[in-house]
């Protein structure tokens, strides 16, 4: 059995801005990608609402900080064959920083404890998978437009730089921007089509990668 780990922020939990509630479990992209690569997988989903990389927020009752809890959730569910990361929407938020860049930063240093963790029973450490989130578009959304302003121009310049990231490190990348768009309800957020494709796009380059 390989175990696949889906580290993510509320675009991984399944957010549904038109509703203000979660996507159907059978919607969301983990979800999918597990029906997609079928038997023999098992994908562990592990999303939280506005988790950045590398990044305190204190505007919530959880550490958001990605971080911070990635050693505990790697040996809650080690061993681990893969992990694909897909964060950094919210690194976009000005207060946070806004910068493609440092984003880059802290998924380099998310990189740096999956690689260094110190696994029991001598495990190794699993394959890591980058993905890009599809950019912040403009939305009317009063809140969420000043809640990211100016995300939509930098979420751009992301994919390019994980790319980037993923080159010099040698780890896999796959930008979700190229099969999935955010919803103009808030400019952020996936509609139940958008998260499913994601899913959909990821399964090829999982079995790939783990061989299968």
């Amino acid at each position: 059995m390989k175990t696949v780990l889906c580290y993510g922020d509320s675009l991984t939990w399944g957010y549904d801005a038109a509703s203000l509630d979660r996507h159907p479990l059978k919607d969301r992209w983990p979800s999918v990608l597990q029906a997609t690569l079928g038997g023999g997988i098992e994908v562990i989903a592990e999303g939280l609402n506005g988790r950045t990389t590398a990044f305190d927020d204190h505007l919530a009752g959880a550490d958001r900080n990605g971080a911070r809890v990635l050693p505990t959730i790697l040996m809650t569910h080690a061993p681990i064959d893969l992990i694909i990361i897909m964060l950094g929407a919210n690194d976009m938020k000005p207060w946070i920083h806004g910068n493609p860049v440092a984003a880059k930063q802290g998924m380099q240093r998310l990189i740096d404890i999956v690689r260094g963790h110190d696994y029991p029973f001598d495990w190794p450490s699993p394959q890591i998978l980058i993905v890009a989130p599809p950019a912040v578009s403009r939305t009317e959304n009063a809140e969420f437009k000043e809640m990211f302003a100016g995300g939509d121009e930098a979420s751009k310049r992301l994919a390019p730089q994980y790319a980037v990231l993923a080159d010099e490190v040698g780890c896999g990348f796959f930008d979700a921007g190229s099969v999935a768009e955010t919803t103009p309800l808030d400019g952020v957020h996936l509609d139940a089509e958008n998260t499913r494709k994601i899913g959909q796009a990821l399964a090829p380059i999982v079995r790939v990668m783990l061989e299968l």
